[in-house]
């Protein structure tokens, strides 16, 4: 993902672009905010009215020789005038609550339509974009700058728009009060433009800067607690805690930047109102001397002067909130922009029920310019449980993702019974094929939910005999909810051999005709190893097996071992005929992996042995 320094003179431009496919079906709503809207501004302009015309009458009363005609104070006069005043403010609060609401419920819809957009877009990435990508800085794309585009829409782009109408009325209407006066509001409206031309880009530069490094603050995050037990296991606490300080720290110095410069600018608004406001107050004075305007003019006049340029002091106020929106909006811009290189093409069909028979022809792919897998060539019969070994960055993994179509190859095909994968709806090809991986994702929600998962439309029946099949369905009766029971996030509370048999009765329930497991007894104690493995063979019984792994006890029960070596295959062949191969690199490395499970196993029976025995009970 890219990681622009600057921003460029189209941030604005983009961040308006990802937002306006989301505005046509709000457009009724829209049009009744912009009327009332309207009518605030019309209630505004009105606004001053009441009071000219009760300051003109009252110096009239006084023997004041004021130009043009006009009635002197009465009581009457004056209870209309105050009046008028209550019920004009009124309707322009109400016209006032009634945009804000309309603008709100336009903000919020969008902004829920975008983040949906936004969350399909990572979910339809490949493995070449999350191989790279910080997960942590995803989210705060996806929930912190959209929330963010959402909230200076309503409080600073709803105001901003009011008062730039105001502005234009009111100026039309100190023209024809006296256009010689009116210059100033032109004079300061220029002044700020000039002023405001060089800050906003610095402050919008140092707000991507911020919300970059809060980007990087969110994922530092999520890195330690997704793995509290490391970090808490090694005593990396404080290594992380320091980690998390300086990028807090990163992030806070960048903000207070941000915030600087718009606190100057407005400070500068001020002085320029401020001047605006003195030129008036004195040339205005001066015309009423002179019979030119009446003090009720006057008075219009400056509350004219003082409204019209509440858009200057808005404007430098909400910059800053203006610019972080601008960043953030480019950062969700910056997402939309990653290509999706697995997609549909224009003239793609379903996969049919197939029977499984697998061919990878020719492949060359990988996760940038070197390729993990070269000139790769495999047929697997249906049926035929073959098994992927290897060293670690091999391409099994790779082979695995093709498969799914997680990722497509630069050049060769994958075929299931000679359909070319790339040629049908993505959505067919993973409806047949169950893929269990060495760490088994739960959701969390209830067990009976994380099984259905295999297959949405499955009865309470189904889930429950795909989990006897699976050996889960004693354990899952055996806790206080039974299938009820909720599971914690990433299956956190239950243990590996109970998570992967969970898998694997998802993986039953979906009851697809190819199987991919990928290290799907790795890290498992003897025990819980040898229930996964009984589950699996019931899973895999009849069906295309692609079996990625280092244990030799399930190499040697497979039906063919197929050795890849940077990214070409260095044997292939049943396990018997592997065995008596005149290198012998299949029986040395049967011998390794044999000796390294003795070991584990030996590791966990010490483990259990030295485990320290309770108060008040002996060793047995």
């Amino acid at each position: 993902m890219s990681r622009k320094k600057k921003v460029s003179p189209q941030a604005l431009g983009r961040t308006l672009r990802i937002v306006k496919p989301h505005i046509p079906e709000h457009k009724p709503l829209m049009a009744g905010g912009m009327l009332a809207l309207l009518f605030e501004v019309a209630f505004r302009v009105l606004e001053p009215w009441p009071l000219k015309f009760v300051v003109d009458a009252v110096t009239r009363s006084l023997g004041a020789d004021l130009p043009g005609a006009g009635p002197e104070a009465t009581p009457v006069l004056l209870l209309v005038c105050g009046g008028a005043l209550v019920l004009i403010t009124a309707l322009r609060a109400l016209m006032n609550y009634l945009s804000t609401v309309a603008f709100a419920l336009v903000g919020s819809r969008v902004a829920t339509s975008l983040r949906a957009r936004v969350f399909g877009h990572v979910q339809s990435l490949s493995d070449r974009y999350h191989s790279r990508a910080r997960s942590g800085d995803t989210v705060q794309r996806l929930v912190g700058d959209v929330g963010r585009l959402q909230e200076v829409a309503v409080t600073a782009g709803l105001p901003l728009l009011a008062n730039c109408i105001t502005l234009v009325a009111m100026a039309g209407v100190m023209f024809w009060l006296d256009p010689l006066l009116a210059v100033v509001v032109i004079a300061a409206a220029l002044a700020f433009w000039l002023l405001s031309k060089g800050s906003s880009g610095a402050i919008t530069t140092a707000a991507r800067k911020t919300r970059m490094g809060e980007g990087a603050l969110a994922n530092t995050a999520q890195e330690s607690l997704g793995a509290m037990r490391v970090v808490q296991a090694y005593r990396l606490e404080s290594l992380l805690a320091g980690r998390f300080k300086a990028s807090n720290s990163q992030a806070l110095t960048e903000g207070v930047q941000a915030r600087k410069l718009a606190a100057a600018l407005e400070r500068r608004t001020d002085v320029i109102v401020g001047i605006a406001t003195a030129l008036v107050l004195v040339g205005g004075g001066w015309r009423v001397v002179q019979g030119v305007m009446s003090p009720g003019d006057l008075v219009v006049f400056l509350t004219y002067l003082k409204t019209s340029l509440k858009p200057l002091r808005d404007l430098a106020k909400y910059i800053g909130r203006i610019a972080r929106a601008v960043a953030s909006g480019e950062r969700v811009a910056d997402l939309l922009d990653e290509q999706v290189d697995i997609r549909d093409s224009d003239d793609a069909g379903q996969l049919p029920p197939v029977v499984g028979a697998v061919s990878f022809h020719r492949i060359r792919a990988g996760y940038g310019s070197d390729p993990v897998l070269d000139d790769f060539s495999l047929d697997i019969p249906a049926g035929q449980n073959v098994c992927l070994i290897g060293p670690s960055g091999a391409g099994k993994s790779t082979v695995a993702s093709l498969l799914v179509r997680m990722m497509d190859p630069v050049s060769g095909c994958v075929c299931i019974d000679d359909y070319d994968l790339r040629g049908v709806a993505v959505g067919s090809v993973r409806s047949q094929v169950s893929l269990l991986l060495q760490d088994s994702v739960l959701f969390t929600g209830t067990v009976r939910e994380n099984i259905r998962f295999g297959r949405l439309d499955a009865t309470d029946e189904e889930v429950e005999r795909a989990a006897v099949m699976a050996q889960a369905h004693e354990f899952i009766l055996a806790t206080e909810h039974g299938y009820e029971t909720v599971i914690g996030e990433r299956g956190g509370t239950m243990s590996g051999g109970q998570r992967q048999r969970l898998a694997i009765a998802r993986a039953m329930l979906r009851d697809a005709p190819i199987v991919i497991l990928d290290e799907a007894t790795t890290g498992l104690d003897p025990e819980a190893s040898a229930a996964v493995m009984e589950a699996l063979e019931r899973l895999t019984e009849g069906r295309t097996t692609i079996t990625i792994t280092h244990s030799a006890s399930l190499a040697l029960k497979s039906d063919r071992v197929v050795w890849l070596q940077d990214g070409r295959i260095r044997l292939d062949g049943s396990p018997v005929d592997l065995l008596g191969e005149e290198s012998g690199i299949f029986a040395r490395w049967i011998e390794q992996q044999r000796a390294e499970e003795i070991r584990a196993g030996r590791s966990n029976n010490e483990s259990v042995v030295s485990a320290p025995v309770p108060a008040g009970e002996s060793a047995r």
